[in-house]
């Protein structure tokens, strides 16, 4: 896997209309989804984990932000996908701890060809700016399905629902940026899968 690859997602449905260039390697980072904190959101995770992305979206946000979210994280879930298409030659694993202020939150992540995402936590209003405190969850549900990895996230402690959204973000990049690294180790005890299928 080299970190030079970009993969470039374009995605359009009856509600939204996504485009994603990501690279795995440090540059440009410009977001714009028509909601402000999940740009926020998003240009975090992208700097934390030392990745060039690229994401704009238009999407029907006269009824809410729900399908914006959504697509966003399945977009940019298959642009890694492509990009990172087995963890062989990597370290598979990573997790950390990010703290923001009073907010702590966990990041672990199984770079596993399995789509899986456990995800704890609360916040204390219904939204932050235009973000639905409930989406957050579901982004990241979203980009663990099509990413094909597993993620369990947790938000430890905090008061303010900010500083709690910022941590958690900001712990998943930097746990994308331990499973990324380079190792010697083979992926999986398992090898790689081999898949015969027919069609008749």
């Amino acid at each position: 896997m080299s970190d030079r690859l970009m993969a470039t997602i374009k995605r359009t449905t009856a509600e939204t209309d996504v485009s994603v260039s990501l690279q795995l390697s440090p540059g440009s980072i410009e977001i714009a989804t028509g909601i402000g904190f999940f740009d926020h959101m998003l240009t975090e995770l992208a700097f934390h984990a030392g990745w060039s992305l690229q994401i704009s979206c238009t999407g029907d946000l006269e009824i809410d932000d729900h399908h914006t979210v959504e697509d966003v994280g399945i977009a940019l879930g298959m642009a890694f996908s492509k990009i990172v298409p087995s963890a062989q030659g990597l370290a598979r694993f990573g997790y950390s701890y990010a703290p923001m202020d009073e907010a702590l939150a966990r990041a672990v992540l199984d770079i596993s060809n399995r789509s899986y995402c456990v995800f704890s936590g609360t916040f204390s209003m219904p939204s932050i700016g235009l973000l639905s405190t409930c989406n957050i969850a579901h982004f990241f549900q979203s980009f663990a399905a099509n990413a094909r990895c597993t993620l369990h996230l947790d938000i430890l402690r905090g008061e303010n629902d900010h500083h709690k959204a910022e941590a958690l973000f900001k712990a998943v990049a930097l746990a994308f940026r331990a499973a990324l690294a380079p190792s010697p180790v083979l992926g999986s005890t398992k090898g790689e899968a081999r898949i015969d299928s027919e069609l008749t």
